[in-house]
């Protein structure tokens, strides 16, 4: 299949969650904007629809693996074999503001990667195959995290700009055989996986330090 057919293949489906993302998108701003809440109510709304957001991604990423893996029999034994070309999943920085900045740059670098994987995967799956699905969904779903992670940041840290990613975003693999096709796309959804569940402990750290300072801070004062 051409890269033109799989990138129509990949931008239909996208026009297809667009009006869910939209809608969703604007359901998170009107939640936020609707009523006008102390810095403490906005941190811990904020806040919570984040960690909900991500908790649900990450019980949706488990499936994704499994979908993945149960694609062909010998798919278990290769998402055993490591592949370097990924996204990393841990987050950086020692103070919130930056481990915030970092869950946001290290999902942005995410995207382009799973695009890479759904296109590799139209070589081997049908065009209505539950994995194309759930990849194009995964993808979108990142893109709303991203934007309410965006969001928190702002909340709660107003006069600090969003710093950029210290080592930048990691390079798409070059051409690769079938076989390191199958262990790349693994690798990528096995990482993402462990990101959201950094990010969701993250996400409760900063409810305990920052959230829960801002109210003992407005109960002084």
């Amino acid at each position: 299949m051409t890269g033109h057919v799989k990138n129509m293949n990949f931008h239909q489906l996208m026009e297809t969650a667009t009006a869910f993302l939209s809608l969703l998108l604007v359901m998170a701003v009107d939640s936020t904007t609707s009523v006008t809440p102390s810095g403490n109510q906005q941190c811990g709304n904020s806040l919570q629809q984040t960690l909900k957001q991500t908790r649900l991604m990450q019980k949706e990423s488990v499936d994704l693996i499994k979908t993945y893996k149960g694609t062909e029999e010998e798919m278990s034994e290769i998402c055993k074999v490591s592949f370097t070309n990924v996204p990393e999943p841990n987050i950086s920085g020692l103070e919130p503001s930056d481990r915030i900045a970092s869950m946001y740059t290290r999902l942005q670098a995410f995207l382009p990667h799973f695009q890479r994987v759904y296109e590799q995967q139209t070589d081997f799956q049908p065009s209505a195959n539950s994995l194309l699905i759930d990849l194009t969904a995964a993808s979108q779903r990142s893109r709303i995290l991203a934007v309410q992670i965006k969001g928190l940041y702002q909340s709660l840290f107003p006069n600090l700009p969003m710093p950029e990613p210290a080592g930048g975003p990691t390079s798409l693999p070059p051409p690769l055989n079938t076989f390191q096709q199958k262990v790349y796309g693994c690798a990528v959804l096995k990482n993402f996986k462990e990101f959201l569940s950094n990010v969701a402990r993250e996400l409760r750290t900063v409810k305990s330090q920052v959230c829960r300072r801002r109210t003992r801070m407005n109960a002084v004062f």
